[in-house]
């Protein structure tokens, strides 16, 4: 009977000592906010590593999705703690302006230009994106832009700039959608317009659409994702212990593993690459 006892008493003060343990473990602040940019949400990227992060470090992932621009204004007015995105020029001011302790770039996808199988402009020939840039623009050819300020956009306004081609609202080819990835993928859609869009959302979305990949080679075409945790000297309750974990959790060799894998059972590719 005493052993008996003894060894409850025993399991008593083991279990005792594990919940004060998983007490001190258990973070101060479990919220934290993300800010990031739609092609990883809509990809489901996202959503596919959120329940294992929170379940591994005992968190609460806040996810705000927009365009990398407005992704980016969030963590200047304190609205977020940590952001992913991709718009280097963006983030690289962000982080001089003292917004952002880094940035830490971790993986990649690419840009495509999809648009209807006719390929009225003849782009499918062309040797990068401003050179099919500049023939949607001779023909006239309808073209969808996001028009959010996301990265995205920015890239386009590069390329278009790199083919000496300022379109506007003089031009009624060209349709500012003012939208995400995927309703602006499918604006071009029911227009039978090009786009461009990170390869990533186009193939998560492509069984739905009647667009093909037209081009996807030259250098203008990389898109990077970079990590940024907030600055919490430059706004009051950043959580940055939180932002600092997320951080640490994407960019272990065991979650870059799954970001490689992700894609391939569905799409036969990987959707993103890592750095």
């Amino acid at each position: 009977m005493k052993r008996i006892m003894s060894l409850t008493l025993v399991f008593a003060m083991l279990l005792a000592f594990g919940m004060t343990q998983a007490l001190a473990d258990a973070p101060e602040n479990k919220a934290i906010r993300l800010s990031t940019t739609t092609s990883v949400n809509d990809t489901g990227l996202l959503p596919f590593l959120q329940p294992d992060f929170e379940a591994a470090t005992g968190y609460e992932l806040i996810v705000v999705s927009n365009g990398s621009g407005a992704a980016i204004k969030l963590g200047e007015s304190g609205d977020a703690d940590v952001l992913l995105v991709h718009s280097k020029a963006a983030e690289e001011e962000f982080v001089a302006n003292g917004y952002g302790i880094s940035r830490i770039s971790f993986m990649y996808n690419y840009f495509v230009i999809v648009g209807p199988a006719s390929d009225p402009a003849g782009i499918a020939q062309c040797e990068n994106a401003a050179e099919a840039f500049a023939a949607i623009a001779d023909s006239k050819s309808l073209f969808v832009s996001r028009g959010d300020e996301s990265g995205t956009h920015t890239a386009e306004r590069k390329i278009w700039a790199a083919a000496e081609v300022e379109p506007g609202e003089q031009d009624d080819w060209y349709i500012s959608a003012g939208a995400g990835m995927g309703a602006s993928l499918n604006q071009a859609n029911e227009r039978e317009a090009y786009i461009l869009s990170d390869k990533a959302t186009f193939l998560s979305m492509k069984d739905n659409l009647d667009l093909e990949i037209l081009l996807e080679k030259g250098d203008d075409m990389k898109n990077v994702y970079s990590l940024i945790a907030c600055n919490p000297e430059q706004n009051s309750g950043i959580n940055a212990e939180g932002a600092q974990a997320f951080i640490d959790y994407m960019t272990s060799e065991a979650t870059l593993e799954k970001i490689a894998d992700f894609g391939k059972n569905t799409y036969g590719q990987a959707l993103f690459y890592v750095e």
